[in-house]
């Protein structure tokens, strides 16, 4: 009976982890959110991060909510990219403008939000912030951003990070769903 009872406690304890690894992208893939039953577009839980402020959860929910409204074009240089990200809606272009800037800053302090559905392509942005140069504007274009290198593998996840972003424009949370089930093996 102590016996039962200690197991019990253990997996009451352990079940919120189960599923903050799995919006991390590292659990079973066995109840892939909301009780396993879906996803929680509403509320958005994976876009909360270890060390992400309210606002900035607040402003990924905007951009995924409005993905549509977001044009996005890239460029890849031999060094690195040029992005362009524009929006006709004027909340959206704000949101885009602060988000952009706020994690350029954060890159560049080191301090990974670790947000759950976070891809690791950024893990190597956070580890090397000095070997990457960035220059950002605000034209009639959009949010311009130029990043580049001189390290190949560094040069090659800007290039992959500015894919996955695009693919998030285009598509909005179906393309985190499914980069999450790629990494979780499904």
């Amino acid at each position: 009976m102590i016996r039962t009872g200690w197991m019990l406690a253990l997996l009451l304890l352990a079940w919120p982890l189960q599923g903050a690894a799995q919006m991390a992208g590292h659990g079973m893939g066995l109840h892939h959110g909301a009780g396993g039953a879906g996803h929680d577009e509403v509320n958005m839980p994976g876009l909360r991060g270890l060390d992400a402020t309210p606002e900035e959860s607040a402003e990924l929910a905007v951009m995924f909510r409005n993905f549509d409204k977001i044009e996005r074009r890239v460029d890849n240089l031999p060094d690195g990219i040029r992005t362009v990200t524009f929006s006709d809606d004027p909340e959206v272009m704000q949101v885009l403008v602060s988000h952009v800037a706020g994690m350029i800053a954060r890159v560049e302090e080191g301090r990974d939000p670790q947000v759950f559905i976070q891809s690791p392509t950024l893990d190597i942005f956070f580890a090397r912030r000095d070997e990457i140069e960035t220059e950002i504007e605000v034209t009639q274009e959009g949010i311009v951003v130029v990043q580049t290198s001189h390290a190949p593998e560094i040069v090659a996840a800007l290039q992959v990070h500015a894919a996955e972003v695009s693919d998030m424009a285009d598509r909005g949370m179906a393309a985190v769903h499914e980069m999450m089930m790629r990494r979780a093996g499904n």
